[in-house]
């Protein structure tokens, strides 16, 4: 995903009327710049930040759903349309069969070691914004386990 892209998603929301998704869709647009220009790359926003961003603020929005409480629907429900948007442009994760079979063929000589350090920090390198962090840590733990 490209800002350009989002930028376009704006739009498109603002001219449907659609308030919640332009507001949503704004958010992620802010917070995409903002982290551009804590790392000094304003003029240059690649898309692998882009989809760091959205992976952040949808698992932050995510956290919002859980920890609302129930005596508050009305405001559960924003947390969760604003969920759902920010999920349309996250970037596909793995699951957890493709997270084993990534591992095991990329890592075979640390998963043989049965070095659990070096495998997780290996892995999270290398499936950085493709899987999430909990669920690399579980299949890691189940393989050195």
């Amino acid at each position: 995903m490209t800002i350009q892209e989002l930028q376009k998603e704006m739009i498109t929301a603002m001219k449907a009327r659609d308030k919640v998704r332009k507001e949503s869709i704004s958010n992620l647009i802010a917070a995409v710049k903002k982290v551009a220009i804590d790392r000094e790359c304003r003029d240059n926003i690649t898309e692998d930040l882009v989809d760091e961003v959205i992976l952040k603020e949808t698992k932050l929005a995510r956290e919002q759903v859980d920890t609302c409480p129930d005596s508050r629907p009305e405001l559960k429900e924003e947390y969760t349309l604003r969920y759902n948007i920010y999920k349309e442009f996250a970037p596909a994760q793995m699951d957890k069969t493709q997270v084993e079979e990534f591992i095991k063929k990329n890592f075979a000589d640390l998963v043989e070691a049965q070095n659990k350090g070096a495998l997780m920090k290996s892995s999270m390198q290398a499936l950085k914004g493709k899987a999430d962090g909990k669920l690399i840590n579980e299949v890691v733990s189940k393989i050195c386990g």
